[in-house]
């Protein structure tokens, strides 16, 4: 099979967001675009939130214009979801809503691919051969709760200019490299996967430090939603998923253990992540943004080696590593994440 199959839909995604970029920079500073800022974000006052539109409007018109590509229910279901993340967001974009009408967009989001087809229907099981089958109760909230969890995970991580697009640009390069293997084999999932990619490429030009745009609600949703949905697509890799989204996965969780403990709304954004508090112990953006790409991609080639048990084993040894970091860091910045 030609490389161009490949190469063509990644090029043309990362232009069309380039262009798409430009023209949104250009037309918010024409119009002195309305900058909502974010106790999660750091000092973007002036960054415009525009990376999820040029994202969203390049990866749906490059699978459109795809020959390779047939756009059957589930694939036509995660399209249509993306441009209703695009209204939903740029809504938050404009004007901050609640949590709780987040929250319940993003189990929209899930439910509506959900009927179509994208679903957790089974998992490898990590003890033995065969496959552990899900009911349909436990597929629908299964299903639905690693969605709504990714969205969430890289929407807490966009507070640093290239952090949560570099890791998604990892993850949709493991996903693509994963969606090859003889085991998988799935073409049209690799086409995806690489769309995802050169989206998030093009965003990248303008989000690197120092930040032109940033993702915003629509980018970091639409990011987290691709994650969480290519994932069941190339054969329900969730295991692998998870390893490429640890540092963001455990960051999401200890952030909200700590809130419950010190009696604190888990919805109302804070600078107390893990970059947040690397800031503050002197570590610049650069360096951060390397520790999470390097570990991400360490990460995602052992996923890429391994089998279900040796993902849960390589899992378990980054979560303690990571945990006794978050200990670390809370002792020297001594104030409480």
């Amino acid at each position: 099979m030609s490389a161009s199959i490949y190469l063509v839909p990644f090029l043309s995604a990362f232009i069309l967001t380039t262009i798409f970029a430009l023209a949104f920079l250009g037309l918010g500073k024409k119009i002195h675009w309305s900058k909502r800022k974010s106790n999660r974000h750091i000092d973007r006052g002036k960054v415009l939130r525009i990376g999820g539109i040029a994202m969203i409007l390049a990866f749906n018109l490059t699978l459109l214009g795809d020959r390779n590509l047939v756009i059957e229910k589930p694939l036509g279901a995660l399209m249509l979801v993306t441009l209703m993340i695009l209204i939903f967001g740029l809504w938050d974009d404009l004007r901050e809503i609640s949590w709780q009408k987040q929250l319940f967009f993003q189990i929209i989001f899930s439910l509506a691919v959900f009927l179509f087809g994208v679903r957790i229907f089974y998992f490898s099981n990590p003890f033995g051969p065969g496959l552990i089958n899900l009911g349909f109760v436990f597929s629908l909230l299964v299903s639905v709760f690693w969605i709504v969890l990714v969205m969430n995970a890289l929407n807490w991580l966009d507070g640093l200019d290239g952090l949560s697009g570099g890791v998604t640009l990892i993850g949709a390069l493991t996903i693509f490299f994963l969606s090859l293997k003889p085991e998988v084999y799935q073409p049209p999932m690799a086409i995806i996967s690489l769309v995802l990619a050169g989206v998030v490429l093009g965003f990248l030009v303008f989000n690197f430090y120092p930040a032109k745009i940033i993702a915003g609600t629509t980018g970091a949703f639409f990011m987290g939603f691709l994650l969480a949905t290519l994932a069941i697509f190339a054969g329900t890799k969730i295991a692998t998923a998870i390893l490429i989204l640890v540092l963001p996965l455990i960051d999401f969780i200890w952030v909200i253990g700590e809130r419950i403990k010190n009696k604190k709304s888990i919805f109302k954004a804070d600078q107390n992540h893990l970059h947040h508090k690397l800031l503050e112990i002197g570590w610049s953006q650069k360096k951060i943004t390397f520790l999470y790409y390097s570990i991400t991609v360490l990460i995602s080639l052992v996923a890429l080696n391994t089998r279900t048990i040796g993902k849960l084993t390589t899992l378990l040894f980054f979560a303690l590593i990571a945990i006794g970091f978050f200990l670390w860091l809370k002792q020297k910045t001594k104030r409480k994440i």
